[in-house]
């Protein structure tokens, strides 16, 4: 645990934790196949859902709040392509494979948050536009609780629609 004296610390770490939890439960025990299906028009899969979980917690982390993204074993495996934010969330990945980026990337964002002030000014930039920067990690940590809570939701409504599973996520 960290040494810092701030009062929301635990429960935003415990809400972070809470919804990547949740995730990886909707996940859990969906077939191969599944994870590779896509049933919304916008054509994202849970493997690729999932992947784009994992690569927003390492921009947020890597590139914005410690501007220094040590890599990944598995980079060699993603296309060159830059990031695009109107395509599918897609990946040829198999799940094993997925679960593990994701599982790598909390616990990068984890030792991040370990040796970082809430309060810390981002090192790095998330955009070319000075409006869209979070001041703070705190902006940042609340923010990827609330994506991932909301694509817990979307992988919830799939798994649904994939094998009627229902009631997956934690709460």
């Amino acid at each position: 645990m960290s040494s810092f004296d701030e009062a929301d610390r635990p429960a935003l770490i415990a809400a972070l934790e809470y919804q990547r939890a949740s995730v990886r439960s909707i996940v859990e025990g969906l077939s191969e196949k599944d994870w590779h299906t896509s049933v919304v028009p916008s054509g994202w899969t849970p493997a690729g859902m999932v992947a784009h979980l994992g690569g927003a917690e390492r921009h947020w982390t890597c590139d914005v709040v410690l501007d220094h993204d040590p890599g990944h074993p598995f980079d060699e495996d993603f296309d060159d392509e830059p990031y695009d934010p109107n395509a599918p969330f897609v990946i040829d990945w198999p799940s094993s494979k997925v679960l593990t980026y994701y599982r790598d990337q909390n616990r990068q964002t984890n030792e991040m948050l370990a040796a970082t002030a809430l309060d810390a000014a981002p090192r790095g930039r998330h955009s070319t536009d000075p409006d869209e920067e979070p001041l703070t990690v705190r902006e940042i940590v609340l923010h990827l609780i609330e994506e991932t809570a909301a694509h817990s939701g979307h992988l919830e409504i799939a798994r649904e629609l994939l094998d009627g599973k229902t009631r997956l996520g934690l709460r």
